[in-house]
């Protein structure tokens, strides 16, 4: 995190709410200012990991790699982190867990280790219908 602190950097997704399973990764979204140096910044940090990966899109610069057998995957946008899509489900998420406690986590946890993503695991333990992504945003508060 040290090395990302410029970008605004938020370890997201499954770990700091306690839903992740053996195959999950560990998420971190950042915040950059200019595209390209952001990948570049990012292959020079990182390309000497394990299965090091990076996908530039044009809104978009996700970096993917293995460390100590842990897959990292670093998101970068042009957005405040805050604002960012991961970070404002991992609250939402976070707040229905405090709401429904350990059979909304177990749930949750069982649709993932069956194969469904974190986002559609919620959506359908809740009963939610519809593009789960925005169903989970459509609660925020």
């Amino acid at each position: 995190m040290d090395l990302l602190k410029y970008y605004d950097p938020l370890l997201t997704g499954t770990v700091p709410i306690a839903v992740n399973i053996e195959s999950s990764d560990l998420d971190i979204i950042c915040c950059y200012h200019d595209h390209d140096s952001f990948a570049g910044h990012i292959t020079e940090l990182f390309n000497g990991f394990k299965n090091f990966e990076l996908i530039v899109k044009s809104s978009a610069v996700v970096a993917n790699f293995t460390v100590d057998n842990f897959q990292i995957e670093i998101y970068g946008e042009a957005k405040p982190t805050r604002m960012q899509h991961a970070y404002r489900h991992m609250l939402i998420e976070h707040r229905l867990l405090q709401i429904h406690g350990d059979d909304l986590r177990t749930r949750v946890i069982c649709l993932k280790k069956a194969g469904y993503k974190t986002e559609p695991a919620f959506a359908i333990a809740l009963g939610l219908t519809g593009d789960p992504y925005r169903a989970l945003l459509d609660l925020e508060l």
